[in-house]
C-alpha cells in the first residue's frame, strides 16, 4: 500500500513538472510565432537568432522546454505504469494518445526550423505518411503538405491543430490538478537559467555532406527506414507500440505480455537509435 502511494507522489510530480514546462514552452512559443514567417522559413528563423532583441534566447527556451515537456510526460507515464486499472479503457486510450500528438508538436517545431534537420524530416514524413494506402495524401494534406505549402500547413498545425488536439485530449486528466509556477520555484528557475546557455539548433546545409541525423526521437525510426519500407518501418512499426499502449490494462488477462512486448519494442528501439547516432 505504501508503494503504491509514493508512485502516486512521484506520478503526480512529474506529471505537474511535465505542466510547468508546457507553460513555459506555450509562453516562450507564443513570442517565437510572432516573428517567424512561414513563407521564408530559413531567414526568419535565423533573424529570430541574430536580429530579434533576445530572440536566440526565447529560442532556446522554447526549444529546450518543449524537450523537456515531453520527457517528464514520458517519466510521468512510466511512474503510473502498475496502476492501469484506475483508469477506465475510454480515459486510458485518450491519455496515452497524448503521447504521439506531443511527439507531433515537437516533431513540427523541428521542421518549422527548414535547416538541413528540419527540411531532411519534413521530406521524410512526406515519404511516409504517403506511403498508406487510400489516406495518405489526404493525412499529408492535412498535416504536412510540405513540397506544395511549404511550411504554412505545418506552421498552423504546430501553433493550433496538435496543441488543440492534445487539449482536448488531456482535459479530463488535467482538470483534476492545478500547479503553478510558485509551487515549483526552483524547477522554473533552473529552466529559465539553462536556457540562456546553449542556443537551439539551427544548422545551415553542408556541401558534401550525404547523412543528416534527425531528432532524437525520430533516430530509431530514420535507421528502420534505411532496411524497411516506409509504411513497414514509419507507420506499422511505431503503431504497434501505440496499439500495445492503449491495450495495456491490469485488468486484462493479457497484461504481463503486453507489458513486455512494450519493454522490448523500447529495447529494440534505442539500440536502433544507438546505431543511427554512431553513423
Amino acid at each position: 500500500m505504501e508503494g503504491k502511494i509514493q508512485d502516486t507522489i512521484a506520478g503526480i510530480r512529474w506529471g505537474e513538472w511535465s505542466l510547468i514546462a508546457l507553460f513555459i514552452s506555450v509562453l516562450s512559443g507564443l513570442l517565437v510565432a510572432f516573428q517567424y514567417d512561414p513563407a521564408t522559413p530559413l531567414y526568419s528563423t535565423g533573424a529570430i537568432d541574430l536580429l530579434v532583441p533576445f530572440g536566440d534566447s526565447f529560442r532556446a527556451l522554447h526549444f529546450y522546454s518543449s524537450q523537456l515537456f515531453f520527457l517528464f510526460s514520458i517519466i510521468h507515464l512510466w511512474a503510473i505504469f502498475d496502476r492501469t486499472e484506475s483508469y477506465s479503457r475510454g480515459q486510458w486510450i485518450r491519455l496515452t494518445s497524448t503521447l504521439p500528438v506531443a511527439l507531433l508538436l515537437l516533431f513540427t517545431g523541428y521542421v518549422l526550423r527548414a535547416d538541413s534537420t528540419g527540411s531532411s524530416a519534413g521530406l521524410i514524413a512526406e515519404n511516409i505518411i504517403t506511403s498508406i494506402p487510400l489516406t495518405g495524401n489526404i493525412l499529408n494534406d492535412l498535416f504536412f503538405s510540405v513540397s506544395d505549402d511549404g511550411m504554412k500547413r505545418v506552421y498552423i498545425n504546430h501553433i493550433v491543430g496538435f496543441e488543440v488536439l492534445w487539449g482536448l485530449l488531456a482535459w479530463e486528466h488535467l482538470r483534476k490538478y492545478r500547479t503553478s509556477f510558485s509551487q515549483h520555484p526552483f524547477l522554473t528557475a533552473a529552466i529559465l537559467l539553462f536556457c540562456l546557455l546553449p542556443a537551439a539548433p539551427f544548422e545551415a546545409e553542408k556541401l558534401g555532406v550525404f547523412h543528416i541525423n534527425g531528432p532524437w526521437f525520430f533516430l530509431g525510426l530514420q535507421e528502420l527506414l534505411r532496411f524497411l519500407p516506409s509504411l513497414i518501418a514509419g507507420v506499422l512499426f511505431p503503431s504497434t507500440l501505440l496499439l500495445a499502449l492503449f491495450l495495456l490494462q491490469k485488468r486484462n488477462r493479457y497484461y504481463t505480455f503486453i507489458r513486455n512486448f512494450i519493454f522490448g519494442w523500447l529495447i529494440i528501439y534505442a539500440f536502433l537509435s544507438a546505431i543511427a547516432l554512431c553513423r
